[in-house]
């Protein structure tokens, strides 16, 4: 199988052939999800760090009265907060949007895998910066872009972390989620989603079919935005060779 964490982490820092195996060796079996089903709960001990090996995730919180918010999606080769194990109990629920591969790094297996390696210590600490700022670029999404400029940023967004990882061209990449989800990342409602998707469409920005994305100006989709890929903080290769569509 194909190793998107290591794909990932090496866009931070370079890793050596041992880094690429220590690492291997501490991921635990993988495991299949199937679409809608909780990783891990609110609530719940995280004594382990998960990591998204195939299809998408979002870290989410639900209200008592049944409101969702998504406050992140993970994509293949993100783990699922890589020091999350030194809390006491999850304050958000882990969630598959697609079926989902994941595998497990234990707490002790990663203290002792980032002790050993230098490189694999600095790639965690930059992928939990990275981290961060992602989630403060989707608050200033959330509190100044427009509805349509939240839209045009996430598909940005999306498509660079997947690039990131060999998922995508400069123009085209999988986007699996429903309106139900994009109006749950972007704070707006599902019929609102759909206007702003066909004010995009009538633009000549994207194509949306098939659960796949195509953005046919790059450059303007960029600019109607704001979107500016320096908060991804991807150091080695921002622009990795495209694979075909």
């Amino acid at each position: 199988m194909h190793d998107p964490l290591a794909g990932k982490l090496s866009r931070y820092v370079p890793l050596s052939v041992a880094d690429r195996m220590w690492l291997a060796e501490a991921l635990g079996p993988a495991r299949s999800i199937a679409a809608r089903a909780d990783i891990i709960d609110e609530g719940d001990d995280p004594h382990a760090v998960n990591v998204i090996l195939e299809g998408w995730a979002c870290r989410a919180r639900q209200l008592a009265d049944g409101r969702r918010q998504i406050v992140s999606l993970l994509l293949p080769g993100d783990s699922c907060n890589p020091h999350i194990f030194l809390l006491d109990r999850m304050d958000h629920a882990i969630s598959a949007v697609t079926p989902v591969v994941y595998a497990s790094i234990p707490g002790a297996a990663l203290e002792s895998l980032t002790a050993r390696s230098p490189n694999l210590d600095r790639a965690f600490q930059r992928e939990a910066l990275a981290t961060a700022a992602i989630q403060r670029e989707w608050t200033v999404s959330l509190g100044c872009r427009s509805g349509i400029e939240r839209l045009a940023h996430l598909f940005c967004e999306m498509r660079a972390r997947l690039a990131a990882v060999g998922l995508a061209t400069r123009t085209t990449c999988p986007l699996p989620l429903t309106q139900h989800d994009l109006a749950h990342s972007l704070g707006q409602t599902s019929v609102h989603i759909n206007r702003t998707l066909q004010e995009l469409r009538a633009q000549g920005l994207i194509t949306l079919r098939s659960r796949r994305l195509t953005i046919h100006d790059p450059l303007r989709l960029a600019e109607l935005a704001h979107f500016d890929p320096a908060y991804l903080h991807f150091t080695v290769g921002m622009d990795p060779p495209p694979v075909e569509a």
